[in-house]
């Protein structure tokens, strides 16, 4: 194994004196306090900007508790002359594994539970790691998590669209009719606030960890 040798220093934006705008992208001087491009306020990251990170996460985090413990849909036959049913978000999920829609039920699932469970641990994790030291590989692998978490945000309202969908068109009035339930609120709201928490997270905060200079070896 030969020996370990030094790379040069690693130049980030902050050690060069520049300071990149959260809106368009466009890198300014430090001196400067607003983008020329699209006119938002240039600030530089800040390690206290978690607090509001940590903020949105934790009201997430108790949304989330009811939105799986409540029902998530109603639904009424008959004036209720036949019972009314109630289903949670696993509930739901095993109603459908029943009716042999396993395809139908891997997605409910995975959007509705494996997801929100993956980008509740990938924020508090970013929001962990965040500043600290880090290898120019693993501040990339960070990246990757975080562009990840931002993806997968837009999938994460999948049951609150069925049971609004479901609820706008199953309205037969005595025969049968469809109604959100108290966790199709929470699950809506445990989604926003994961989704604030997301955006709330300071990206350039992942470079600043890097060393001053990078390790290389075989």
């Amino acid at each position: 194994m030969s020996q370990v040798e030094p790379q040069g220093p690693v130049l980030t934006a902050h050690r060069a004196g520049l300071i990149g705008c959260r809106s368009c992208g466009r890198v300014w001087p430090d001196s400067e306090a607003a983008c020329a491009r699209c006119g938002a306020a240039l600030v530089p990251p800040d390690r206290r900007g978690l607090q509001a990170v940590w903020a949105w996460w934790i009201a997430g985090l108790v949304m989330y508790i009811p939105a799986n413990l409540f029902p998530m849909m109603r639904t009424q036959t008959f004036a209720g002359l036949q019972g009314n049913s109630e289903a949670t978000i696993l509930e739901g999920v095993l109603e459908l594994i029943d009716h042999g829609s396993y395809d139908i039920a891997i997605i409910v699932f995975v959007a509705s539970i494996i997801v929100p469970i993956a980008k509740f641990g990938s924020i508090a994790w970013l929001a962990m790691v965040a500043g600290r030291p880090a290898s120019v590989d693993q501040a990339h692998a960070r990246l990757k998590v975080f562009e990840v978490v931002e993806f997968v945000g837009r999938w994460s309202m999948i049951d609150v669209f069925v049971v609004a969908i479901l609820s706008a068109l199953v309205q037969l009035g005595f025969v049968a009719s469809i109604h959100p339930g108290p966790a199709a609120a929470s699950f809506a709201l445990s989604v926003a606030f994961t989704m604030l928490s997301a955006q709330s997270f300071d990206p350039r905060l992942i470079w600043r960890g890097l060393p001053l200079q990078s390790q290389a070896g075989n």
